[in-house]
């Protein structure tokens, strides 16, 4: 294969990376906006936004051939790998220690999680 072969390859891949990772990131943005509670709009944040940030970064490195650039964009993949499932976390575990609670909740299925019984207990 000649070079402009190679070349139009590449930019056919990284082309396609940066569509579905667009894409990801696109459909994250209306489940930040349409989803009812917290809860949804954290899944729809969390992992969605892993997912489109990585193969946007994906698309970029394929771009950028195999460069000093491509090792930066890896490392800066694995912090994103690594960062943003703790910051979900730590938002979610904030969220359910303020007592937020899915909104079609049938029954109170965390009464006995960090105390809440025993404050129900106090208070009567």
């Amino acid at each position: 294969m000649d070079a402009f072969s190679l070349d139009l390859l590449r930019d056919i891949a990284s082309g396609i990376f940066f569509v579905v990772g667009c894409g990801f990131m696109l459909v994250g943005a209306f489940g930040m906006v349409r989803l009812p509670d917290v809860w949804s709009r954290l899944h729809a944040a969390g992992v969605v936004d892993t997912v489109g940030a990585e193969l946007i970064l994906l698309g970029m490195a394929v771009q950028a051939g195999l460069t000093q650039a491509t090792l930066k964009l890896a490392l800066i993949g694995l912090f994103l790998f690594v960062t943003s499932p703790t910051a979900t976390h730590a938002v979610a575990n904030a969220s359910f220690i303020a007592g937020i609670r899915p909104t079609r909740l049938r029954r109170n299925e965390t009464a006995d999680v960090l105390g809440d019984k025993a404050r129900a207990e106090a208070k009567s």
